[in-house]
């Protein structure tokens, strides 16, 4: 089973600066039965990017597609036969590296792409310590001081805000998405614009990655979207 994607359009940016993005997408939140997203919120479920793009097209009268099911054939192996899943992983990165290499590139992991699944727990980032990893996510106090490798970047949400703030104050930086222009600042820190990439383990320190609404987030009436 193939478990990245490097087609996404926001990937193809990062090339420019040097570098091949793997992106894992999983199911989000409890869509395959299990829950991926300890943190979710009801804007975010609604605003998920797991229907963007090719994910969100469905034929006339159904409800899912082949880009949805095999999310949920991954999430559904990564929880019911775990050892399998993770020597399918490490392979695939291997292959991710040898890919990048061959291109030029600098190859970069993001294992989160649609689920908020605490990756340090599984041993996998320590066997890559020389290839860089990243994530968005809503979980604050992650323990990856240990992995220098592996850049996270809170994700500010309907109803997280206090966390949001805290992850905040702490230096961690903050994406928030905005409905219309991205403002100077916010949290009283300078924001930039996290539309450029996806590299976020590029952006300057202690500042907030603006994002503009896309998809279904443009319609967002939860406070999900700022």
């Amino acid at each position: 089973m193939k478990l990245f994607t490097t087609g996404n359009p926001k990937l193809l940016k990062g090339e420019k600066k040097g570098y091949l993005s793997f992106v894992l997408h999983l199911a989000p939140a409890n869509l395959s039965g299990y829950n991926t997203c300890a943190k979710a919120t009801d804007g975010c479920k609604q605003a998920c990017l797991n229907t963007a793009g090719r994910g969100g097209i469905f034929k006339k009268g159904e409800s899912t597609n082949v880009i949805q099911q095999a999310r949920i054939r991954k999430t559904k192996m990564f929880f019911e036969n775990r050892e399998q899943f993770l020597a399918d992983l490490e392979s695939d990165i291997r292959a991710g590296i040898k890919q990048a290499q061959k291109q030029g590139l600098t190859p970069a992991f993001r294992l989160n792409g649609t689920s908020d699944i605490s990756w340090e727990k599984y041993g996998i980032i320590e066997k890559f310590p020389e290839v860089q990893f990243y994530d968005y996510t809503k979980i604050r106090g992650r323990k990856v001081s240990h992995l220098p490798n592996y850049h996270l970047t809170f994700s500010r949400a309907d109803g997280n805000e206090m966390d949001a703030r805290l992850a905040s104050s702490s230096g961690m930086n903050v994406a928030v998405v905005f409905k219309k222009e991205l403002p100077d600042t916010y949290f009283g820190k300078k924001v930039i614009n996290g539309d450029d990439t996806d590299l976020r383990f590029l952006d300057e320190k202690n500042v907030i990655v603006g994002l503009k609404a896309k998809g279904k987030a443009k319609k967002d009436t939860s406070g999900f979207v700022v």
